[in-house]
């Protein structure tokens, strides 16, 4: 067995569940609560230690699991769809996928609103007006709707790194100073 094929074994779990879970959703007309209930569900694992614990741990039984993913989803208001697939996940000791589900169903509804996301590393953190300047110029380039997701890095100096599906575009002063230091190699 390689390293990445548990990690390739939770990403098609994942993404079952949450091809269901979408459809359900469309079928239905709840897209907009599907992304409210995912959004709520990604800030509730990055807020509680306690949650990621129970979704992660294998000491917890699986009725353990389901009685405390079904209170929370109650306490959060998730829609049925939502509640079932995590009792479901739950009975099923598949709770640990959840984050890699709530990635594949962002994906996925950005991609029914013609929508591409677009991750942008910076030295600095960026205004709203930057941040807008720059989705405005990525829809030019894209052809389509650019949600920026945005991370610092202050290793890069200066610049950014933009990726946008499989194409990269790195101006960071990082990036420079490391291509001269390589030409400078060939030289002497």
């Amino acid at each position: 067995m390689h390293v990445s094929e548990p990690a390739s074994i939770s990403s098609g779990i994942a993404e079952r569940y949450a091809a269901a879970v979408f459809a359900l959703a469309k079928e239905n007309g709840a897209l907009d609560a599907l992304e409210a209930n995912i959004d709520d569900l990604a800030d509730a694992l990055a807020g509680s230690e306690d949650l990621r614990d129970l979704i992660q741990s294998p000491v917890y039984s699986r009725d353990t699991q389901g009685r405390a993913i079904r209170a929370i989803a109650d306490k959060m208001g998730l829609t049925d769809v939502m509640k079932n697939t995590l009792s479901l996940m739950a009975d099923k000791r598949r709770l640990f996928v959840l984050p890699a589900m709530i990635a594949q169903l962002r994906d996925m509804i950005a991609d029914e609103k013609g929508i591409v996301t677009a991750e942008v590393t910076s030295a600095i953190e960026l205004s709203s007006a930057q941040s807008e300047k720059l989705a405005e110029t990525l829809k030019k380039q894209v052809g389509r709707d650019v949600k920026i997701k945005t991370t610092v890095d202050e290793s890069l100096i200066g610049g950014l790194v933009v990726k946008v599906g499989s194409k990269m575009i790195d101006t960071s002063i990082r990036a420079k100073l490391n291509s001269l230091q390589n030409a400078m190699k060939e030289v002497g």
